[in-house]
């Protein structure tokens, strides 16, 4: 499974915003991360493949927690877009309410301080799919400020574990 497969791809009319990216399947890992990048083959989205493939999935799908691509988050909207973050949560939710058990993965590390509105868009991204069968999970331990850690800065070797996304949005309001 690699990411030349990709046969998901969500963009709006001038690919300046990307709601999904990834490869069909019956157990997708879907990784949650911060802001799609302005390409699609970059080691993120290398490293949640093998996340995926090493940890019994068939398939992987790449969301974000706001849609606007960018080579890093300071590059970003200083305020939150309403309209980017309605289709963001509109596709989320298209996406993943196709399957019968959904494995949500925490893959935004320390930029979710980028800008105050992410917290936000993670709590609405939560409440959107709470009616769905979903589970969230974490790249091994959290960072030292209590963040989980971004695909592409972890070892394969740090595994999956469970995360309580009720309790990590409490700890970072």
């Amino acid at each position: 499974m690699g990411i030349s497969q990709v046969d998901l791809y969500q963009i709006n009319s001038d690919n300046t915003l990307r709601f999904v990216l990834g490869k069909k399947g019956v157990k997708p890992l879907v990784a949650v991360g911060l802001n799609p990048s302005t390409t699609d083959h970059n080691m993120t989205v290398s490293k949640v493949a093998g996340f995926a493939q090493r940890n019994g999935y068939d398939s992987f799908i790449m969301l974000n927690l706001y849609p606007q691509r960018s080579t890093s988050p300071n590059g970003m909207d200083l305020m939150l877009n309403s309209e980017h973050h309605a289709a963001n949560l509109k596709a989320i939710v298209e996406c993943l309410q196709q399957y019968k058990q959904v494995d949500l993965l925490a893959a935004w590390g320390e930029p979710i301080k980028a800008r105050r509105f992410l917290v936000t868009c993670l709590s609405e991204i939560n409440a959107s799919v709470s009616d769905l069968n979903v589970k969230w999970w974490q790249i091994g331990r959290m960072t030292k400020s209590g963040h989980p850690r971004h695909p592409s800065r972890a070892s394969y070797s740090a595994g999956m574990q469970n995360l309580c996304i009720a309790s990590y949005l409490a700890a970072i309001k």
